[in-house]
């Protein structure tokens, strides 16, 4: 029988952690508190798997089937059943206590309770919950279809059967995964990033490069496959902003304290790929 998934949260993560999901065989069902929000997500889930058809990397009868594991719902206690849950919402923590306290209620007692959290500590969120051992963090990255990793966080009190069957789950969805041992805020790559977005921010900032120059010196110079800026514009400057903040509130380690340009760009809308305007022009 195949084991049941539930996502919580219908947008570019959960979309894609549910789709991935489905075509390696789970039963999904993904929630979001609006029809309109699910609409957009299996809208989004559809054309991906069209494009891996038209790319010849998916049949088109795996791509049905695929979809016909996937059912949406506006209410949280379809996840009752679940095997295992993956809350993918706004990077908030009230909201996902919130979700986790609900969840707790609802929830076999076997099941794990997985967050896609990109920087707050899974301890806080576990902590809305009488199993803190059975809640972990699983970051998946975007586009989740494309991107192979998956970085598992241990809180204060997950227990190694916890991990194992959360590392389990990713690697069975394809993903290659690393292991935060200790909770820290922001984990390992958002960490990473996030300094080195930081810093080329204030470069930027201060005038000593334009965006291009800084994102070319990090493509030639270190080999990485996209730029900073263009990364930050990618994510969402408002994203990254959020993260930044998240981990210099725990940490006070001035390296990620968000310059001011970043927030202004933010009160102006200036969030990126999805406004039309970031450090670039789309």
């Amino acid at each position: 029988m195949a084991k049941k998934l539930a996502v919580i949260g219908a947008g570019l993560m959960g979309s894609g952690i549910a789709q991935v999901s489905a075509q390696a065989g789970w039963d999904v069902v993904l929630r979001d508190v609006t029809d309109e929000a699910l609409r957009r997500g299996t809208d989004t889930i559809r054309a991906s798997y069209d494009k891996f058809v038209s790319k010849g990397k998916l049949g088109v009868e795996e791509a049905e089937r695929a979809l016909g594991r996937i059912t949406t719902t506006t209410d949280l206690d379809a996840a009752a059943d679940a095997d295992v849950v993956v809350e993918a919402v706004f990077e908030r923590i009230e909201v996902k206590r919130e979700i986790f306290g609900t969840l707790d209620e609802l929830v076999k007692d076997d099941t794990i309770l997985a967050s896609n959290t990109s920087a707050i500590p899974i301890t806080k969120i576990a902590a809305a919950t009488r199993r803190p051992e059975r809640v972990v963090g699983t970051h998946f990255f975007s586009p989740v279809p494309m991107m192979g990793l998956c970085e598992l966080v241990r809180g204060h009190k997950t227990s190694d059967e916890t991990l194992a069957a959360a590392r389990e789950f990713a690697e069975g969805v394809g993903k290659t995964c690393i292991v935060v041992n200790r909770d820290v805020a922001g984990f390992v790559t958002t960490r990473l990033i996030s300094a080195l977005v930081v810093e080329a921010a204030k470069l930027y900032e201060s005038g000593v490069a334009t965006a291009e120059d800084i994102d070319t010196a990090c493509k030639l110079g270190f080999g990485h496959a996209m730029g900073p800026l263009a990364t930050a514009d990618l994510t969402g400057v408002d994203i990254l902003l959020h993260a930044t903040d998240n981990i210099y509130t725990e940490s006070q380690d001035e390296k990620f304290a968000p310059p001011e340009i970043m927030r202004r760009m933010v009160d102006a809308g200036d969030v990126g790929r999805k406004s039309g305007e970031g450090f670039y022009r789309y």
